[in-house]
């Protein structure tokens, strides 16, 4: 009998309850223990759920109030003194650590005033963790036994699970060494801290866990030598201690066999590979399997949204099960289901045509527990036909092709994406135009999302104002925003953004070729979710998505306004992208589509335009080779096929954030500014890395996803260091990323320091 297992699923709960509440901890509305509840209870309907659905191997240690590496870092210790200094409960150890905390002493609290850790991006998702670091005085010991308490939890209810823990090597790579220990290794506290996993593991077997799923993601990764030699040492440590539960060693993401030497003959119960991303290692995979271990078989996508293909999985965990046997075989999501939104059933208004197309996590439950049972040779063939239908509609709907749209994208070439003159002929004529000081200041884009707008946004939605009284109210706010920048003196400006629900959604909601969902939620980091829009067809503009709003603005001021776009990479990798036809092709169509508005921009009069590409290096391959310099090229070709069109004197801006970037990466764009999140950053290297950039660059200078508000003295100093190498005139002054998550009071405060800052800098120089 073939058994069916799920790697994790979402932990925001169906209406996005995780977020509304944790934010009302952070803002001292409700106390923990309500907070603790509310967990308690996202928990136990996601078991329950999968139970009903008929999963025979659910997982436990899945939920996290904000990240699961976060979570790790909590649990092993791995907390920097400057957290532990002001005797906060752990709680509000985890959160100060996630987002920074700021807070005045009171009679019975001491004051506290600590940034956050490094965020940057799991693998190639959209999905955020926070960067364990390292120090040389790191203790590694439990605080507390959070997978064991949750693993009970589930038992108590009756429901037997698999817990998961993020294992030790993936956990030292992932990390980084703290500030004052920049010489340290994270790989080299390995036997330092086995013995802490050994500890848990114990304590789970101890509790009753017969099995614990430990994931090893970097093992798709180019690993060095040390980091594959590390896999042999933490699994065989581990297999000699006694009393532990079995191992799933767990990987997803995409290809394994070149490291497979690294796993090859461990002492684990069993493998997990993600074959919806890579296919092609199944025989290889097949050959590492023992006769004595399991075979998990991701084969349910865990990143997408799209019907799984019942007869191509059913054909593809056939194989396995010839080579192994069926008691040898699980079934499995690819990887966990964190990536998808919660449930299908809560869209109410999507085209039920489309509709037919999608699953998402509770769907996927389904999708898992049908192939096992039909690989078993149980009776599901009212399933199989129903599924084998949806695929068919997809395939030859309408919705699906545009021909004007492939005949345009098959007319792309060199002349499309190139500037009209290099970057100095460039340079030269938009000093002339817009006389900008030394040190120029900007933001990234977006400003505060107050409630006043999201309550007339959705009494707009809802037809409960006009079009006209809508429109009136938005003019306001940019209004307000103008008056606001030209007051704090930042020299280039932006409208703010309160028309725009999300970067992305704003535009695809204007673009033919899309889809949208009402609680399609997925959590990008700690509170912050985001709803993806969907590509479902061939993608066009039909018309001009954001002029108005830009003129508008501009017509307020004298000083530059920056047009706002989201690039056709992000567009791409912050969708749920067609898995019918290549990311290339749909990057270049939504590429032509920008074009258009960036020259409708520039003929309006809106001469400096940021097009955004945070996601650029997100959806980087993981490997080097072949598939990585093809996306290097065809990522940058996009945004070039949607910039170039312009004048010389037309600014063109971009953003990248969160991310471990490379400066080659964004030399290819050839965008005249660029403004990169660098608050968080504290390894001088970084620094040194982009001081031979050709181009003009803004280093983000405070943490956005923080309510703390950095003085005026921090940005002289963090300007200060950044200045030891790297060129006056090309510096530009701006925050890490967006404001549309602070609150005005900070964001008046944080962006007067810094420009009061630039003002010193301007006199030094």
């Amino acid at each position: 009998m073939v058994e069916s297992s799920v790697l994790g699923f979402p932990r925001i709960g169906a209406f996005r309850e995780l977020k509304k509440n944790t934010e009302a901890y952070w803002a001292g509305k409700i106390g923990a223990d309500q907070l603790l509840a509310v967990g308690k209870e996202i928990r136990e309907k996601n078991w329950k759920l999968q139970k009903e659905a008929g999963v025979d191997i659910i997982p436990s240690n899945d939920f996290s109030f904000y990240d699961q590496v976060l979570d790790l870092s909590v649990l092993f210790n791995v907390i920097p003194e400057r957290y532990t200094k002001f005797d906060l409960p752990q709680l509000d150890v985890l959160f100060a650590m996630g987002r920074g905390l700021q807070r005045k002493a009171t009679e019975t609290t001491k004051a506290v005033d600590v940034t956050a850790l490094e965020m940057v991006k799991w693998f190639d998702s959209n999905y955020h963790y926070v960067r364990p670091t390292f120090s040389h005085s790191t203790e590694f010991k439990l605080n507390g036994q959070k997978p064991v308490d949750e693993y009970l939890e589930a038992k108590a209810l009756g429901i037997e699970t698999r817990p998961v823990l993020v294992g030790p090597v993936s956990y030292l790579y992932l990390g980084k060494p703290d500030k004052d220990s920049l010489d340290l290794k994270p790989i080299s506290l390995l036997e330092k801290i086995l013995p802490v996993y050994t500890e848990i593991l114990k304590k789970l077997a101890e509790a009753g866990a017969k099995e614990v799923q430990i994931d090893e993601p970097t093992l798709v990764l180019d690993l060095p030598e040390e980091v594959q030699a590390a896999f042999k040492t933490a699994y065989e440590t581990l297999a000699k201690a006694e009393g532990l539960p079995k191992l799933i060693l767990t990987t997803y993401f995409g290809d394994v066999r070149p490291n497979l030497s690294a796993i090859k003959g461990l002492p684990v119960a069993g493998f997990h590979f993600d074959f919806v991303r890579c296919p092609e290692q199944l025989d290889d995979a097949l050959a590492l399997i023992s006769d004595k271990q399991t075979l998990s078989v991701g084969i349910v996508d865990g990143r997408n949204i799209w019907k799984n293909d019942y007869a191509q999985s059913i054909e593809f965990v056939k194989k396995a099960i010839e080579k192994l046997g069926a008691d040898n075989v699980v079934v499995s999501t690819s990887s966990s289901l964190l990536h998808t939104p919660v449930d299908l059933e809560n869209e109410k208004k999507l085209d039920a045509e489309i509709k037919n197309w999608f699953s998402f996590a509770t769907q996927k439950l389904a999708e898992v527990v049908t192939i096992a049972k039909a690989v078993s040779g149980e009776d599901v063939s009212a399933a199989l036909e129903a599924n084998a239908a949806a695929i068919k509609s997809r395939k030859e709907s309408d919705l699906t092709n545009d021909e004007a749209v492939k005949a345009r994208l098959a007319k792309i070439d060199k002349s499309l994406s190139t500037r009209k003159s290099p970057f100095p002929e460039r340079l030269a004529q938009q000093k002339a135009k817009y006389n900008l000081p030394l040190f120029p200041t900007t933001t990234i884009g977006s400003f505060p999302q107050t409630k006043d707008i999201r309550i007339n946004r959705n009494k707009f939605v809802k037809g409960e104002i006009t079009a006209e009284q809508y429109e009136q109210f938005i003019n306001s706010e940019i209004e307000k925003v103008v008056r606001f920048q030209e007051e704090v003196g930042l020299d280039v400006l932006v409208h703010g953004e309160p028309e725009r629900n999300d970067m992305v959604q704003y535009f695809g909601e204007q673009l033919k070729g899309y889809a949208f969902t009402t609680n399609g939620w997925v959590q990008s980091y700690g509170s912050r979710y985001v709803r993806p829009p969907i590509i479902v067809g061939d993608v066009s503009r039909p018309k001009a998505m954001s002029v108005k709003e830009s003129v508008y603005a501009q017509s307020l001021t004298k000083k530059p306004m920056k047009g706002m776009l989201t690039g056709p990479v992000t567009c791409l990798r912050w969708s749920f992208p067609r898995n019918d036809v290549s990311q290339k092709v749909q990057s270049l169509q939504l590429s032509l589509a920008l074009r258009d508005e960036v020259n409708d921009l520039e003929a309006a009069g809106v001469t400096v335009i940021q097009v955004d590409e945070p996601a650029i290096r997100e959806g980087l391959p993981l490997r080097a080779g072949k598939e990585r310099s093809d996306y290097l090229e065809w990522a940058a070709e996009s945004f070039r096929v949607a910039t170039s069109g312009v004048r010389d004197d037309t600014q063109i801006h971009s953003h990248f954030c969160y991310s471990d970037l490379d400066p080659n990466h964004i030399k290819a764009l050839d965008a005249d500014v660029v403004s990169i999140e660098f608050s968080k950053k504290d390894d001088p290297k970084y620094i040194q890395e982009f001081s031979n950039y050709p181009n003009h660059i803004g280093l983000g200078l405070f943490d956005i996803h923080s309510p703390r508000i950095p003085s005026k003295e921090e940005f002289v100093a963090r300007i200060g260091e950044i200045m030891k190498v790297y060129p006056a005139d090309k510096f530009w002054v701006n925050p890490d990323c967006g404001l549309k998550t602070r609150g005005w009071e900070e964001t008046r405060a944080s962006l007067t320091n810094m420009v009061e800052a630039a003002k010193v800098f301007r006199e030094k120089y």
